[in-house]
């Protein structure tokens, strides 16, 4: 025991930065010579553009979680970049944990290429569970150079809201076992109710399927941060959460939720889907969720088509805490 608290999870060391970010037709290079596979999807030509969307995975997913939400946005006047994040798709190393530090700098620097690219259109920054977690660590630090974000189930289960049973095994097993993988298939965990998208995602070859503990330990980290940056969230933001997500608890949630900034200061709203799970952009329902996105990126203040929408007054507790 005395042992394993002198040891430290492991995290892929970066060489240092010596290059400028650089931003291309399907990748982008950033500081430290890191590739980053990215997709794009445009508007028609000749269609007007009405902003451009940053679009950040979801542990063990990559840029594939957006083929559905690209095209969508596309046709409504939206550019989508949506990029591997260091570690998962088709980046080197992956299955590896690359560090929260790294993930940030990437979030930032991507920012700011599609700043410099489209500087006459609003940026938007979109996050599905841990790339939620993502755009909320980056608040802790100088707010990243975009207009909104949009936070889809963001992943907030930080170790201070898990039982202590389970905090003990994670630092535990992260320092004597950090290279075995888990997979949580014992759990039953439900993540959407589209039987097809699951199916496809478990036959995806670049989807991860078991995942290292020192992944997860890094990825409790990271939603450490993410709870913590909820009270600077000074920015415009959409937050998306469903009934039946059994991937990120209901207690995290709400404790997020009274962390954000009340009152004047307010600059958030909130949708809570009844029949919606984890993956709400893949859900059978995930119309709803697209029509909402859309009309908020559109106008932040629009009324959302679903009906939805919770925590329209001053209130610091959601209805379902």
């Amino acid at each position: 025991m005395l042992l394993a608290g002198c040891a430290q999870p492991y995290v892929r060391p970066a060489p240092p930065d010596t290059l400028t970010p650089v931003l291309y037709d399907d990748h982008a290079v950033m500081a430290d010579g890191y590739v980053l596979p990215l997709t794009v999807w445009r508007p028609p030509p000749a269609s007007p553009v009405r902003g451009v969307v940053l679009a950040l995975h979801g542990l063990n997913d990559y840029r594939r979680a957006y083929a559905e939400v690209g095209p969508y946005l596309a046709a409504r006047g939206f550019i989508t970049f949506a990029y591997d994040q260091r570690g998962f798709g088709e980046t080197y190393r992956a299955g590896v944990w690359h560090g929260v530090h790294r993930m940030d700098e990437d979030m930032r620097a991507m920012a700011s290429l599609l700043r410099g690219t489209y500087p006459g259109l609003p940026l938007y920054a979109m996050g599905e569970s841990m790339g939620g977690a993502v755009l909320l660590s980056t608040l802790q630090r100088a707010p990243p150079d975009i207009d909104g974000m949009i936070l889809i189930a963001p992943a907030v289960w930080a170790r201070s809201t898990m039982p202590l049973l389970q905090r003990f095994t994670l630092w535990l097993g992260a320092r004597l076992m950090p290279a075995e993988t888990v997979t949580g298939g014992f759990l039953h965990i439900v993540p959407s109710d589209n039987e097809a998208m699951l199916r496809a995602l478990r036959k995806d070859p670049l989807t991860i399927k078991a995942t290292r503990i020192d992944v997860l330990f890094g990825t409790a980290q990271l939603m450490d941060k993410a709870y913590a940056g909820a009270s600077r969230l000074h920015l415009p933001a959409f937050i998306l959460y469903g009934r039946h997500d059994q991937i990120i608890p209901k207690r995290p949630v709400c404790g997020m939720v009274e962390e954000l900034p009340h009152g004047k200061h307010r600059r958030w709203r909130m949708a809570y889907y009844p029949d919606g799970y984890h993956l709400l952009t893949r859900d059978l329902d995930r119309k709803a969720v697209l029509t909402d996105i859309t009309a908020w990126l559109l106008n932040p203040r629009n009324t959302l088509p679903s009906g939805d929408e919770i925590l329209t007054g001053n209130y610091s507790k959601a209805p379902f805490c």
